[in-house]
């Protein structure tokens, strides 16, 4: 086990000060590292805003919460739909109406391995669509008030970004020719971190010091992603895996997300997950990234592209 900044251990919540006074927003919270994290965070004080697309599982999620730290935490939903674009810009702007502040926007939901080639709505593969667009376009809409708070955008990326064909496929953005459900996967979690990194350059170019970016993802955490978008095979695969130790809780897959939320002075270059081995379990702190994640050419290329396909312009 590699020593993190934080000691042998890594960073735990039991780092985290109180978060009195601070407004969190998660994307996919009603289970798995988004629910958790929602947790920890009104365990500590502070309000939280799930951004959700079931208002049932939403309640349940609430009522589950309060039932474990009372009922006096600040815990509530908005429903989004990531899948289309309609919802995501219908949630931003309620949550510009509801919330003063954001300290932190964690873009935590995803849909993963997704057996057949789906498109959303707005025209994109489904994946692509829900755990990139969809994010791109409501971190710009609300990156006026995560500026104005001192705010901070974090993406949960995943180890996928190192799988699959390891660039983005500008030519058949939605693999009509040769999808796979990794394939797609894989770019669509390159994408969201290409796009964090692709960020602060554009933060730093336009001299703004205020707001910070970070990526991140959970290692291998017994989650129920896989179950809800995979293929058959896949769940099976995953179903044994999580009887292993090559993975761990849901809990421990929600501190990277964590530390990137609240931790200060934390490097924004880093990317931030567990260190053991192959970076699937074990203490958290920073570890390598592979440079085909921060291949300046294509994250420039894919920023343009995603305005345009948006049409939503980050006022910088």
């Amino acid at each position: 086990m590699s020593d993190t900044i934080f000691g042998k251990n890594g960073w735990t919540p039991d780092l985290m000060k109180s978060q009195k006074g601070k407004i969190f927003l998660i994307t996919g919270a009603t289970s798995g590292t988004g629910f958790e994290a929602t947790k920890i965070l009104a365990s500590k004080g502070a309000k939280v805003v799930m951004l959700n697309r079931n208002p049932k599982k939403s309640e349940d999620a609430i009522a589950a919460i309060k039932k474990d730290l009372g009922n006096n935490v600040d815990v509530s939903f908005i429903q989004i739909d990531l899948a289309e674009q309609a919802s995501v810009k219908k949630a931003a702007a309620e949550v510009l109406e509801k919330v003063t502040r954001i300290d932190a926007l964690m873009c935590n939901g995803a849909i993963a391995q997704v057996p057949t080639q789906k498109l959303t709505v707005d025209g994109w593969e489904s994946q692509m669509g829900v755990n990139y667009y969809g994010h791109f376009t409501l971190q710009a809409l609300l990156y006026p008030l995560i500026e104005k708070s001192k705010g901070r955008i974090v993406t949960v990326g995943s180890l996928g970004y190192d799988m699959g064909i390891k660039t983005i496929k500008f030519g058949d953005m939605n693999w009509d020719r040769d999808y796979t459900g990794n394939n797609a996967y894989s770019q669509s979690k390159l994408a969201q971190i290409m796009s964090v990194y692709e960020l602060q350059n554009r933060l730093e170019k336009a001299g703004k010091v205020d707001v910070m970016a970070y990526a991140c993802h959970p290692g291998s955490s017994r989650t129920s992603l896989i179950k809800t978008s995979g293929s058959l095979m896949m769940r099976i695969i995953f179903g044994l895996m999580k009887l292993s130790p090559l993975t761990q809780s849901a809990e421990k897959g929600a501190y990277p997300e964590l530390m990137c939320a609240t931790e200060e002075d934390l490097d924004q270059k880093g990317f931030y997950g567990p260190t053991g081995k192959n970076n699937w379990t074990g203490p958290v702190g920073a570890h390598k990234l592979e440079p085909h994640a921060k291949d300046k050419v294509v994250a420039e290329k894919l920023w343009e592209l995603s305005e345009k396909e948006t049409g939503i312009k980050w006022n910088l």
